[in-house]
């Protein structure tokens, strides 16, 4: 049998920037059960007081906010070095028989220049590479055979070491992108290990993208 707080909480679990509003206590819940109300009735085909849904807002709440800063501000408080490089430049390619040769030519150049920035990734139909623009040319000249689909230049990078913790807890990219997006940084491209994330920016971004993240370790 439903109920009204079963019907609230899955209604808020589908709407992750409301859920997350909800966690930091910056929502009016007068105001929210208003607007959930229809929603609400319609599930439970029946009439449904606006207290007994901010009642079950308040419950919702208070369990979202032990479980956002029980955990994931634990993993973020230990953020460890985060290091920002400018003049960048993003290239993307169709991935090709060809291709691999190329990057591998690539590799042995930045093995002669190893103060550049550098970084690739691979999905299953381009390649994606980050460097800085000092190997702009290089790059078009070693890769003018290879079908270019995008090219993005005045670019900065955000490199952020995580705790090892961060790959059993859920949540923590999550917790980083939606501040991120809140601020309206728009993130080019994001590349992972296991305990390092690099996300690439306009470079005017930059500082607001460190700013964001710097004060994470603060929560």
């Amino acid at each position: 049998m439903k109920t009204i707080s079963s019907v609230v909480e899955s209604v808020i679990h589908r709407k992750p920037f409301l859920q997350s509003a909800l966690a930091e206590g910056i929502i009016n819940l007068t105001s929210l059960s208003r607007q959930i109300r229809p929603e609400i009735e319609s599930y439970l085909g029946k009439e449904v007081r606006e207290g007994a849904i901010v009642m079950a807002l308040k419950r919702l709440s208070e369990h979202l906010e032990f479980r956002a800063t029980h955990k994931i501000v634990k993993v973020l408080k230990n953020i460890g070095e985060i290091t920002v490089r400018s003049s960048l430049v993003d290239f993307t390619f169709l991935t090709s028989e060809s291709i691999l040769e190329k990057q591998a030519e690539l590799m042995r150049e930045i093995h002669r220049n190893p103060d550049v920035f550098y970084t690739s990734s691979r999905g299953v139909n381009e390649i994606n590479i980050v460097v800085s623009d000092r190997l702009e040319r290089y790059i078009e000249d070693l890769f003018s055979g290879e079908r270019m689909t995008q090219k993005v230049t005045n670019l900065a990078s955000v490199t952020v070491k995580l705790p090892h913790e961060n790959v059993t807890v859920p949540g923590v990219y999550y917790f980083i992108f939606q501040r991120l997006a809140w601020e309206g940084i728009v993130l080019h491209e994001v590349i992972s290990t296991t305990n390092e994330f690099t996300i690439i920016v306009d470079d005017p971004e930059a500082d607001k993208a460190f700013t964001v993240i710097k004060a994470l370790k603060a929560l």
